[in-house]
């Protein structure tokens, strides 16, 4: 039978600041109970804390703005203010492009790590020299979901851990063959431990146990390969964005027809 699966938070973690060891300060808190094939996922707000992405704001939508590469969808929201879905740099799809003014000084914001895989990579072969266990690291934030309300962990950065569980080629159950089967498991482990870990628990790292077979090289894509191709990406735009882009469309067609057959006279 397989391994269960557990998982914990880590107590003990200290507020953090730039320049934090996050290494050193998961080692602390980990001790010797860490083990081969662990996988740690972290918060992505301390690991920004630790990197110094807090900057100042006055004004967070400017802030927003700045990590915007493409707006996906706007709708007004009750405050008057407006919600924007976009991508950010890191190629990710979220509500204001992750940046996040919870839990931060006033007229501050914090930014999402630089580069969470490297990030994610960097942890993982610190823990790894620290505590002598072979371990993966995931890096989680807090994202929405197309079509379902609120919200849940999902993966943004990895390191030593594979992101999918790629079944396509083999059979179900009932020996019917699997086509596109590839579970995305660093998204399903980062909303797990999010039941451990808690929104205002100060517990920011949990422990996964029971996914030995998830954790290897640290050259293993990391969680950048989740996000979709612009090619293949059939919801580029809201709704709203899509009918007025289509509508835009079609006017600016029916003005070129009209003008040509002016052009044209009687």
């Amino acid at each position: 039978m397989p391994e269960p699966l557990q998982i914990w938070a880590l107590e003990g973690i200290p507020e953090i600041l730039p320049g934090t060891d996050l290494v050193q300060v998961i080692a602390d808190a980990a001790g010797p109970t860490l083990r081969d094939g662990d996988i740690l996922v972290v918060t992505s707000k301390i690991v920004s804390k630790a990197e110094g992405r807090l900057v100042a704001a006055a004004d967070r939508e400017d802030a927003i703005t700045a990590e915007t590469v493409r707006v996906v969808a706007t709708r007004p929201s009750p405050g008057g203010h407006m919600t924007r879905i976009v991508e950010n740099r890191l190629g990710i799809v979220s509500a204001a492009a992750g940046v996040d003014a919870s839990n931060t000084p006033a007229g501050t914001v914090l930014l999402l790590p630089v580069d969470p895989d490297a990030s994610a990579r960097s942890l993982a072969s610190g823990l790894r020299a620290r505590l002598g266990v072979t371990v993966g690291v995931l890096i989680s934030d807090t994202l929405g979901r197309a079509w379902r309300e609120g919200q849940t962990d999902s993966a943004i950065g990895a390191g030593g851990v594979s992101v999918f569980e790629d079944l396509r080629g083999g059979t179900d159950a009932e020996g019917r063959p699997l086509v596109v089967t590839m579970p995305c498991v660093a998204d399903e482990l980062a909303a797990a431990t999010d039941l451990v870990k808690g929104k205002a628990a100060r517990l920011p790292v949990a422990v996964v146990r029971g996914r030995a077979d998830l954790v290897g090289s640290l050259d293993l894509p990391g969680a950048r390969s989740i996000v979709r191709d612009a090619e293949r990406d059939m919801f580029r735009l809201g709704a709203d964005e899509a009918y007025a882009d289509g509508y835009a469309a079609g006017a600016a067609s029916v003005r070129e027809i009209e003008a040509e057959a002016y052009r044209s006279g009687p």
